[in-house]
């Protein structure tokens, strides 16, 4: 989808706009199911890289203390648990700048990621920067899903982070596709972007070739002592409209209700819902911050007659469309 298409979706009234989109999701996804992921962080804190937003750079003050890698048999222990209480989904994440072939530290995660495969989830990892042997050795190890959110648009990525750039994002979301994984890509409202940012975010993972398969919508959580700790926030009614574009945009993804849901009504989350979110995090914490409650998740699907989706360890990227790049150019 282009740019001009998106601004004039968004320049929609409220209700069209989220009509439309209901429309796209009922043709995509009539069942009424949302997927339920457990995200865990394997390794926090202590990150090299400045991202503005995070609680685990090294460079700020956030309270978040540098760990080790997670041993194997707790992170089982947790993604059984998470099994048990409903998750199809279990993505696990380090704060890292990246990780390399022929290190230890990637050799334990290959080995955790292989284990957890065997529990019948699918499995996402996110851990930072991937080249093309990395890729394939998580693709041959289980893994089903790559997380690598490019957060906003490139015009205003430079404002938030300056420890790697844009396109390093999309070598490495290009790395996934060549090794058959999904690539899950979305973004967080309230860096400071204008409503041009998001949608230029939008356009870029539209044109991806194949398209995300999961495009988790993030709004900011402040944290004291990043550069952001000051942020006010995204209005509700932007978070719905950037759910339905994000639907209409990526019609066959998951749009994942992501961070910041735990400032959401229930009658918020549920209009989200309505738009074409159909995946949250379920738990009680995502990386850094609180998340709502895994019961309170159940009794508002319950409410609203949604049930949980099956996994699909099946689950690999699309083949992409031919005579297309599969990354987009950024000229």
């Amino acid at each position: 989808m282009q740019f001009a298409e998106l601004q004039q979706l968004h320049a929609l009234p409220f209700f069209d706009l989220i009509q439309r989109s209901r429309r796209v999701h009922e043709t995509h996804w009539p069942e009424n199911e949302v997927q339920l992921c457990t995200l865990l962080s394997i390794k926090t804190g202590g990150c090299s890289e400045d991202c503005s937003y995070c609680a685990q750079s090294a460079r700020y003050s956030t309270g978040v203390a540098a760990e080790r890698l997670m041993e194997k048999e707790e992170i089982l222990d947790r993604a059984r648990l998470a099994r048990e209480q409903g998750s199809t989904r279990f993505c696990m994440g380090a704060a890292w700048k990246g990780v390399k072939d022929g290190t230890s530290r990637f050799e334990q995660v290959l080995d955790i990621v292989s284990s957890v495969s065997e529990l019948g989830m699918e499995v996402c990892t996110t851990l930072g920067e991937l080249g093309p042997v990395e890729a394939a050795k998580l693709k041959e190890a289980g893994v089903t899903a790559y997380n690598h959110n490019i957060d906003t648009s490139p015009e205003h990525y430079a404002n938030i982070v300056s420890t790697h750039n844009f396109q390093d994002r999309l070598n490495t979301l290009r790395h996934v596709q060549d090794a058959g994984m999904s690539v899950c890509s979305g973004g967080i409202l309230g860096l400071g972007e204008k409503t041009e940012d998001r949608l230029r975010m939008l356009e870029i993972l539209s044109n991806f070739n194949p398209q995300p398969e999961s495009v988790p919508i993030n709004s900011l959580v402040p944290i004291p002592g990043t550069p952001l700790a000051e942020s006010q926030g995204v209005d509700s009614f932007e978070v719905v409209r950037m759910i339905a574009l994000a639907r209409i945009a990526v019609p066959k993804a998951k749009v994942r209700l992501s961070a910041g849901r735990k400032q959401m009504s229930e009658e918020m989350q549920a209009l989200c819902f309505f738009a074409g979110a159909n995946s949250i995090f379920y738990g009680d914490k995502l990386l850094t911050t609180g998340n709502p409650q895994s019961q309170a998740d159940l009794a508002l699907m319950k409410k609203l007659g949604l049930r949980p989706q099956q996994p699909n360890r099946d689950l690999s990227a699309p083949e992409p469309e031919a005579c297309r790049p599969l990354v987009p150019a950024l000229a």
